[in-house]
């Protein structure tokens, strides 16, 4: 009998530096590339809030489809279903006569949890699921420390990494494939089938985001070509915004890794360089504390206790913030960008994020899961994580005092134009 194995996409849309698919390949005769559309995955929060809005919703269709697109250059093709995991794969396992299934393992309760029912469900058909890591700059097994033993503290984390661990080299993008044969390889749902409507340009905003590895790919180029400007005009810009890609798994973190370092000896382009390598860091250790912990960023009090809550007033006031109506000219800036456009800087996501806790006295898991439903980058460790931590509530109880909301607003904002472009 061949050999075929089910290769499961998640966040993971790419070709490029993909292990699982590049181990699938290998080890099969033929392999069924799937993604599913999980429903549960567009439903409402208890906090009132949507799991996806309808920007990055838009953003995650496009990569799907660029992932389909890039299979079939060479070869293949996607098959795409909606449902829940547990039902569809076990049902493409007995029709497909599949004998593995692959997937990059997750870090988030959520998603952990869908793994689970997949695997409990395989099980039963004595089928096995195999756990690749493809998230990370930094595999989990070339840490200097076990996951049990990772530093709380960031910078002792960054030091440890950068001076005993490497950055392995990227897998490169297979060539041709070879899939199962497909009858109805399925479509995707649209926006509106999924009761979300399309998102009107804003006009102020000088970026637009498009989902897929290729989109992911040039953008990644036109940052080097950025930084090779910097070089001769010594006008450094420091958004790379390449996060959105890494989220989807349309970008390897370590394809950006060493397309970026190819730039490092090149005048002007050091601070790009460890400004986007920082980036990367705090996602990698984001991920690696929710390995370590589990599921305890999801709590309100999270590593310590959140401050006071005006149970009075915590909806309204949760109200004001996130459609911009606080009446606080640079935090409703900060929210109208982001209710428009799915994208704000890092510091103006902490300005909106202290005021919310901290002068609306509104739960910061409020403001957590806005975000999770707002954000075009959004992963959960990364948004979890960094809400707990400005809240005062993170794993590093010494970041506590790091966060200063004048000191935010002088740096977003410095001279008021920022709020006067999005002034509501």
């Amino acid at each position: 009998m061949s050999k075929k194995i089910l290769v499961w996409f998640r966040n993971d849309l790419r070709l490029h530096d993909n292990e699982m698919l590049v181990e699938a390949i290998a080890k099969s005769d033929s392999i069924l590339p799937v993604y599913i559309l999980d429903p549960r995955s567009f439903g409402e929060t208890k906090y009132g809030t949507l799991k996806t809005g309808n920007i990055r919703a838009q953003f995650i269709l496009e990569s799907v489809l660029g992932l389909r697109s890039s299979l079939k250059q060479i070869g293949g093709n996607l098959l795409i279903a909606e449902g829940s995991p547990e039902n569809i794969i076990p049902q493409l396992v007995q029709e497909y006569e599949i004998t593995e299934v692959y997937h990059h393992r997750e870090v988030a309760r959520e998603e952990t949890h869908v793994s689970t029912l997949v695997e409990n469900a395989l099980w039963k058909l004595r089928i096995n699921l195999k756990h690749f890591i493809g998230h990370t700059l930094y595999n989990k097994e070339d840490l200097p420390f076990p996951i049990k033993d990772i530093p709380d503290a960031f910078n002792q984390f960054k030091k440890k990494i950068e001076r005993d661990s490497i950055i392995k080299p990227c897998f490169s993008a297979p060539d041709r494939i070879n899939v199962a044969e497909v009858i109805d390889w399925g479509t995707l749902s649209s926006l509106e089938e999924l009761n979300l409507l399309p998102q009107q340009k804003d006009q102020r905003s000088d970026f637009e985001f498009a989902g897929g590895e290729a989109e992911g790919l040039a953008h990644l180029q036109k940052v080097i070509v950025a930084m090779q400007q910097a070089a001769t005009t010594k006008n450094l810009i420091l958004a790379s915004k390449l996060s959105a890609w890494l989220a989807m798994g349309s970008l390897s973190p370590r394809k950006v890794y060493w397309e970026i370092k190819k730039m490092e000896g090149v005048p002007n382009t050091k601070a790009m360089f460890n400004h986007i390598l920082l980036g990367l860091l705090w996602r990698d250790y984001f991920r690696f504390m929710f390995k370590k912990y589990g599921n305890t960023f999801f709590n309100p009090d999270g590593f310590g206790s959140q401050g006071l809550i005006d149970i009075a007033n915590e909806q309204d006031n949760f109200n004001k913030w996130k459609n911009a109506q606080t009446g606080f000219a640079v935090v409703d800036a900060v929210m109208t960008e982001l209710n428009q456009t799915g994208f704000i800087s890092n510091i103006a996501r902490q300005t909106a994020a202290l005021y919310l806790i901290n002068n609306l006295e509104v739960s910061w898991i409020f403001g957590a899961a806005y975000f999770e439903e707002k954000l075009i980058d959004y992963n959960p460790a990364s948004n979890w994580g960094n809400w707990a931590n400005v809240a005062g509530v993170g794993n590093d109880q010494k970041s506590k005092s790091v966060f200063d909301l004048d000191k935010n607003i002088k740096n977003l904002d410095p001279k008021g134009n920022y709020a006067l472009t999005w002034a509501s």
